[in-house]
């Protein structure tokens, strides 16, 4: 296949853009939860909280606000502590706390030059995240490929919410027919995507059952989604 450069335009490609989710997505689960043994031991109560408050605010479908504001006054009711307290203590425990553990975390095999592959094809690549993607992507050396990056703190909408990924579409300056959505959740990616009328792929790892995927693009090689978009 001849690939032309980014200035051309993606030619003889399924889409014009693909955006990718990050935790799980781009590297395995498990290489980021053996580093987090130390945080969980001592700070698991708080993860607990996070995990409820943002369940919450999945189920209400319609919050408005400071994202941030609203995640630690819910998490302070949970914790019975003042919210102030709680979004410094997850602003420096998780939000930024976690960033060194993406330190030479180990990537899914073939994912870097799946999106060299992308961007010299000419198709736009963008990130939606539910936590804040720069600095861990920085310490992953994956900050250069993106061409929009979003998470749901700056849309204010958690996924699977449509809304957070039709403001993705329109940063990358896309219909959302045009964007293929790759993630490694049904339930927030699959689903968050064909409800923003994307399409989807769902990787998952080698050993795992494929699951009933909705119509979405199963693959758990990057080489196969390659295959899939370029040809």
């Amino acid at each position: 296949m001849n690939i032309l450069s980014s200035s051309a335009g993606a030619v003889n490609a399924k889409f014009s853009a693909v955006a990718f989710d990050l935790d799980g997505t781009l590297y395995p689960d498990s290489r980021l939860f053996f580093r987090l043994i130390p945080f969980l031991l001592k700070n698991m109560r708080l993860l607990k909280a996070m995990g409820k408050a943002r369940t919450k605010l999945r189920k209400s479908g319609a919050y408005e606000g400071d994202f941030y504001e609203l995640q630690a006054r819910l998490m302070g009711e949970i914790l019975n502590e003042p919210p102030e307290t709680v979004r410094e203590k997850t602003d420096r425990l998780i939000y930024r706390g976690w960033v060194p553990l993406f330190k030479d975390i180990k990537l899914f095999p073939h994912l870097r030059e799946t999106l060299d592959a992308f961007r010299n094809a000419g198709i736009r690549m963008g990130l939606l995240s539910d936590f804040p993607p720069v600095a861990k992507l920085k310490k992953m050396n994956l900050a250069e490929y993106w061409d929009v990056m979003l998470c749901s703190e700056e849309s204010g909408r958690l996924k699977p919410d449509p809304l957070s990924f039709l403001e993705l579409a329109q940063k990358m300056g896309k219909k959302p027919e045009e964007i293929l959505y790759v993630g490694n959740r049904i339930s927030y990616d699959v689903n968050g995507a064909h409800a923003a009328g994307m399409k989807a792929a769902l990787i998952i790892p080698k050993w795992k059952k494929t699951p009933d995927a909705s119509g979405a693009f199963v693959f758990s090689d990057y080489r196969q989604l390659r295959e899939y978009v370029l040809h």
